[in-house]
């Protein structure tokens, strides 16, 4: 992959706004944008990473507002009482494809080809008495090839000059996407602003993906409190923070329809047995953040082992720029 593809696959995804289970996370402390109404855009790609395949690339649009509280779909999300709430919607988009695009025909024991659109609406419950968060997400969209994964996968390949990716054709089918998730993350330990040790739980049903993890993160250099309220005055920010984090997380698989196919769409001409999927995954996240006043940027790497029995463990990098309105 050259560096100019990475400039076109971040333009098109961007203009497209297409997602999976939600790779990419937005409700960790370790994301934490300041105040309550901010924009962040995110990009992944394994090209941080010097490979090209599995997740190949995704982005995620993310708003905050207090009006946000007052979308129809906000309704359908878990506010504990007594907690300072952050709304906010998010575009996501992730692609997926198998270790080599070069061929024409499938490669069986190999990952299928999807690609997936969706809107999440989402809300973020800071609990400052007990010292933790609970965020819950509610995701409805499409997966298949109505969302022009295929085409615009080859459209930017075209503008790169890169090989034209063959197997779009036998990528999972058309089906819809509704899915609800919960985060929950609780200090354990901190010292000052220096260091946080949290615990952290993710719950997620639907008709796309299920799966349960759990395992803990840490934040270490300078930055303001997690658990803070959001209400709190401009005089105990910090102006700049910058720090290093790190996530270990477990998960157990229910159900994951990039490979195994849509709930209600069976006619894939590829997927993955149910027998062949790996139903416990580990996942390592490592980055490192610097804001200052409003601005907040992140680089970060992830690696995955396999989420199938023919699979290989993979890896990957994000970009996120943020901006607090």
């Amino acid at each position: 992959m050259r560096l100019n593809k990475l400039f076109f696959s971040f333009f098109f995804l961007s203009l497209a706004c297409k997602s999976n289970g939600q790779v990419i996370d937005n409700t960790s402390s370790f994301k934490n944008s300041e105040g309550n109404n901010y924009v962040r855009i995110q990009y992944d790609n394994d090209y941080f990473t010097k490979m090209d395949e599995y997740y190949t690339q995704g982005t995620s649009f993310e708003y905050a507002a207090p009006a946000l509280k007052n979308f129809i779909l906000s309704k359908l999300l878990f506010k504990p009482k007594n907690t300072d709430v952050i709304y906010g919607l998010r575009f996501d988009t992730y692609g997926y494809t198998p270790t080599s695009i070069d061929s024409n025909k499938i490669l069986y024991g190999d990952r299928p080809y999807s690609a997936n659109i969706s809107l999440g609406t989402f809300a973020t419950a800071v609990d400052t008495v007990k010292q933790q968060t609970i965020a819950s997400t509610f995701i409805i969209g499409f997966m298949g090839q109505a969302d022009g994964g295929g085409f615009l996968q080859k459209e930017e390949h075209i503008l790169t000059g890169n090989d034209l990716p063959q197997g779009w054709q036998y990528q999972v089918k058309n089906d819809v996407i509704l899915d609800y998730q919960v985060n929950y993350e609780k200090k354990l330990y901190a010292y000052q602003n220096l260091f946080l040790l949290n615990s952290t739980s993710v719950l997620r049903v639907g008709t796309h993906n299920d799966k349960v993890s759990s395992g803990f993160n840490f934040m270490i250099g300078n930055f303001n409190d997690r658990y803070r309220s959001v209400a709190t005055t401009k005089t105990d920010h910090k102006r700049i923070q910058y720090y290093l984090y790190a996530q270990a997380l477990g998960s157990v698989i229910g159900y994951d329809a990039s490979l195994e196919g849509g709930l209600f769409n069976r006619t894939s001409p590829y997927t993955i047995s149910p027998s062949d999927i790996s139903r416990f995954t580990f996942q390592a996240d490592a980055g490192i953040v610097v804001s200052y006043k409003k601005i907040y940027l992140e680089y970060s790497q992830a690696y995955l082992t396999r989420e199938f029995t023919t699979g290989f463990y993979h890896r990957w990098g994000g970009v996120r720029i943020g901006l607090t309105l």
